[in-house]
């Protein structure tokens, strides 16, 4: 049976993962790709962050987005969320704080749901910036659906 999560399900999903699937327009078409998150549950925001790339280039021409996160045990057995809003920069001092926050976060995710122990950025995210500091961006979230499937 598949039936339609409610907002606070939704939420819960988000906030208790780190790895969602980001779309964007860019030229007309479609893109999808994984990320590291956090979802700022207070400010109902999910934050990130990038090195200057083809992501970064269609955001600024287009900041809406979508993002799914999902949990799956089975074909039986997932739950998914999609996110829908707008894409914004940190700047300054106010994306050295929400790196902060980013990592603190991420890294409680990962202790919570997996049991591990983390220190340092690094030992989650592969990124290594050779060109300056990341841009730290937020998606501001402006809806939230989600779908469960459980086999009784």
């Amino acid at each position: 049976m598949i039936r339609a999560l409610k907002d606070i399900e939704s939420k819960h999903l988000l906030s208790y993962n780190y790895i969602g699937h980001l779309s964007y327009l860019f030229k007309d078409k479609p893109y999808v790709l994984p990320i590291t998150y956090y979802y700022d549950v207070l400010n109902n925001i999910i934050i990130g962050y990038s090195g200057k790339g083809h992501k970064i280039r269609a955001l600024r021409i287009n900041n809406q987005v979508a993002m799914e996160v999902s949990e799956i045990e089975s074909v039986n057995n997932w739950k998914s969320i999609l996110v829908q809003g707008s894409y914004k920069e940190f700047e300054g001092s106010t994306a050295k704080i929400n790196l902060h926050k980013f990592s603190e976060g991420v890294k409680e995710v990962i202790s919570k749901k997996e049991g591990k122990d983390l220190k340092y950025l690094s030992e989650f995210s592969s990124k290594i910036y050779k060109e300056g500091p990341p841009i730290v961006f937020k998606i501001n979230v402006e809806e939230i659906t989600g779908r469960e499937r459980k086999h009784s």
